[in-house]
C-alpha cells in the first residue's frame, strides 16, 4: 500500500513537468467599444474569449492545466474578442447577439469558471449594459447596407 502510494505521487510529480502552451498571441485588432462594456467583457469573457488570458496558479497544474488549456484554446476558436475589429459590422453584431442568447440560456460565463471566478457572474445591470451595446452594433450594422 505504502509503495503504491509513493508511486502514484511520484508519477503525479512527474507529470507536472509536462505543460500545455499558456500563450498569450499577439492582439490584431482587438475590440473598440465603450470602456464600461470592455471592463464587464474583461472580467466575464476575456479569460477564454481573448488572447489576453490570465493563467491562475492552477492552470499549471495537471491534470487541470489540459482542462483549462482545452476551454481557453475553444473559447478563443468560437469568439476571440482580440481580433474583434476584423469582423464586418453585420459579423459582430451578429456575435453580439449570440454572446447576449448565451448569458440569458446561463451558459456563459461557464459555471466551472465562475466557481472559482465569482466576479464573473454578470449582474443584470452589465447584461442590461451588453444588451445595448449589441442594439448599437446592429444599428451601425444596418447603416453600412
Amino acid at each position: 500500500m505504502k509503495r503504491g502510494f509513493l508511486i502514484f505521487i511520484f508519477c503525479f510529480s512527474a507529470l507536472q513537468f509536462l505543460q500545455t502552451g499558456k500563450e498569450n498571441p499577439e492582439e490584431k485588432n482587438p475590440l473598440q467599444a465603450s470602456p464600461e462594456v470592455i471592463s464587464v467583457l474583461k472580467k466575464s469573457c476575456y479569460d477564454c474569449h481573448s488572447n489576453r488570458t490570465e493563467w491562475p496558479l492552477y492552470s499549471y497544474i495537471f491534470p487541470v492545466s489540459y482542462f483549462v488549456k482545452h476551454h481557453v484554446d475553444e473559447g478563443r476558436d468560437e469568439l476571440n474578442f482580440s481580433h474583434w475589429e476584423n469582423l464586418s459590422p453585420k459579423k459582430k453584431a451578429t456575435a453580439a447577439y449570440s454572446i447576449i442568447e448565451e448569458i440569458e440560456e446561463g451558459e456563459m460565463p461557464l459555471t466551472s469558471y465562475t466557481l472559482i471566478h465569482r466576479n464573473a457572474v454578470l449582474s443584470e445591470k452589465e447584461v442590461e449594459l451588453l444588451k445595448e451595446w449589441a442594439l448599437q452594433l446592429e444599428e451601425e450594422s444596418e447603416k453600412e447596407n
